[in-house]
């Protein structure tokens, strides 16, 4: 018996030759390129193209005969011929890189240019195969363009609304002046209180609307637009500035902007109500506003050192400032408490996240 005869089958596995595993692994890999559904690629390391996919020649009209034994950069009329894919593939086929979700624009002879997206890998499984390149390229153009159309639509809705908030917010100091005329007019004293009421509800819309309609639509930074806020109700309300101060302070927290009108309403509502009864008489006195953002949650705050609350005066009895700043603390998911400062009156509207635990109130 030779010994050939006696060798295992372990060793007459090491004996065999390699090229019949080259030749079903290349085989393999061909027939996975030809079925995938994605424009693929498959190339050798001198960038000589070994397969494409179906879907690769249908998406740059082309046929195998003139794809398949050519390099890439001499595909079609030259149009693969671009240094930044050059570097590409050689950074990829060197071992140096792995790209993912390149952006390459393709400038087309007689039509519009294309917009590619490359994903490329260098396949390396073992010493008997040949290193090869596979090359994704997905045809973005269309999709690009309408991405495109959505940012432009997107910029001209956002300049229409500012717009829209622009004129609403004019539209509304008019109306507030009227009521004020009115106010002046009638000489009965109740109607003047409730048309004067009237015109300090329409003035506090119309400066939350006019803060806006500067402000780019999206997130509101809110420090700042309250100060803006402020500043506005401070120069109609204010005669003189030595006397009366409003102060804005508060972290760099920023809220969408259908937040930020129901913060600014509230503020506006409270800051109104402080300058009209906290100080009487000639009085000085600050007004402060603060908003904080904490990961429980966040707080705003309007306080003064005015004469505080009427002690025979209950909160829900506050009248229709206070209606509304309920309503929108209750659309913010936020409570209400009061404290007396001795002197002065402070008013915290506090929204705690879902699952956190509210801190004790102080005592009043």
């Amino acid at each position: 018996m030779s010994n050939l005869d006696v060798a295992t089958g372990s060793e007459r596995e090491a004996m065999a030759p390699t090229s019949h595993t080259t030749e079903v692994g290349g085989a393999l890999a061909l027939a996975v390129i030809a079925v995938s559904r994605a424009p693929l690629l498959l190339m050798d390391e001198q960038f000589t193209v070994v397969a494409a996919s179906e879907t690769f020649l249908q998406a740059f009209a082309l046929n195998s005969d003139a794809v398949r034994g050519r390099s890439i950069f001499a595909l079609g009329d030259g149009e693969w011929n671009l240094p930044r894919l050059h570097s590409l593939l050689e950074a990829v086929g060197s071992g140096d890189a792995e790209v993912a979700d390149y952006q390459l624009e393709m400038s087309v002879k007689g039509a519009a240019p294309r917009s590619l997206r490359l994903n490329a890998e260098r396949l390396a499984f073992s010493d008997a195969m040949p290193v090869r390149l596979l090359l994704t390229i997905v045809d973005v153009t269309a999709l690009n363009a309408t991405q495109r159309k959505m940012d432009d639509l997107v910029r001209q809705k956002e300049v229409l609304l500012q717009e829209v908030q622009h004129r609403v917010a004019n539209s509304l100091q008019i109306i507030a002046s009227v009521l004020l005329q009115s106010a002046r007019k009638v000489a009965s004293v109740e109607s003047r209180a409730h048309l004067t009421e009237a015109h300090n509800r329409v003035l506090s819309v119309a400066e939350v609307q006019r803060q806006l309609s500067l402000t780019q639509v999206g997130d509101v930074a809110l420090k700042p637009y309250l100060t803006q806020l402020c500043n506005s109700i401070a120069a109609s309300m204010v005669a003189d500035h030595e006397q009366l101060r409003i102060e804005v302070d508060g972290d760099g927290s920023t809220v969408d902007s259908e937040v930020s009108v129901s913060v600014g309403l509230i503020v506006t509502e409270l800051v109104i109500n402080a300058l009209k009864h906290a100080f009487p008489k000639g009085r000085k006195g600050v007004v402060s506003v603060d908003y904080r953002s904490r990961s429980e949650g966040w707080e705003l705050a309007v306080s003064d050192d005015g004469v505080g609350m009427p002690k025979t005066r209950g909160v829900a009895e506050s009248g229709l400032g206070t209606a509304i700043v309920t309503a929108l603390a209750s659309q913010l998911a936020a409570s209400i408490t009061v404290e007396d400062l001795a002197p002065g009156t402070k008013v915290s509207v506090k929204h705690l996240e879902a699952g956190t635990e509210p801190e004790p109130l102080p005592a009043v």
